[in-house]
């Protein structure tokens, strides 16, 4: 799901995204997962996926992003960004 969700992203131009898996983790199902577990149980790892992008491009891509997300949660937080570095190809 997290593959489709951060492809969903990538082709709707949203600037960038990051995902961060956990070591642990549960959800409404009260279940733990972790990375020392094996088979299904290290597949069901949470996946946190957080991108940054103005607030028109948000409201266009929400009603899809949240008709993909079956399982999990999608919340939105207002953000000040105070810089935005790029570094400089190195000759």
């Amino acid at each position: 799901m997290y593959e489709r969700v951060f492809s969903f992203l990538m082709s709707h131009g949203v600037s960038g995204a990051t995902l961060t898996r956990p070591e642990q983790g549960f959800g409404s199902h009260r279940q733990r997962h972790s990375r020392e577990g094996h088979g299904a149980e290290t597949r069901h790892l949470p996946v946190r996926i957080e991108f940054i992008e103005r607030p028109q491009t948000v409201e266009a891509i929400l009603p899809s992003l949240c008709e993909l997300v079956k399982d999990g949660l999608i919340d939105a937080h207002d953000t000040t960004i105070l810089k935005v570095a790029t570094q400089e190809p190195v000759l």
